[in-house]
């Protein structure tokens, strides 16, 4: 096993394609696309699982709950608005990076279609 694995930004494997369940529909008709590159359970104590790939995802606005986990994104290409309820709206494009700690809830808004890398960390299932 491969205790290094390189993240490939443009795999040449099928994604796994799927749009917004309804209840998180906000506006549009986004369309998403993740290509899962590893996952690998933790050997901390309270993660069970990190998963890490790419994401894609066309236009449109979704209700974004993060419940237990924890996500690391780095924005490869397009642009987002994402906003906290209650809290503050940010803006992310190529190159920049940010986390969505547990208990995240907000509105994420693709504003042109976006591909993003994450790593999703999953507390242990108890």
């Amino acid at each position: 096993m491969a205790l290094i694995v390189p993240i490939d930004i443009a795999p040449a494997f099928a994604p796994r394609e799927h749009v917004a369940a309804p209840d998180r529909l906000i506006a549009g008709g986004p369309a998403f696309r993740t290509w899962a590159l590893d996952e690998a359970l933790a050997e901390a104590a309270q993660w069970g699982q990190i998963r890490t790939g790419v994401w894609e995802a066309t236009p449109g606005t979704t209700l974004s709950i993060k419940g237990d986990t924890f996500e690391f994104c780095h924005i490869l290409s397009g642009r987002a608005e994402i906003s906290e309820e209650g809290g503050a709206t940010h803006s992310f494009g190529a190159g920049d990076s940010f986390v969505m700690k547990p208990g995240f809830v907000g509105q994420w808004k693709t504003l042109e279609t976006l591909r993003k890398i994450y790593v999703i960390a999953a507390p242990v299932a108890g």
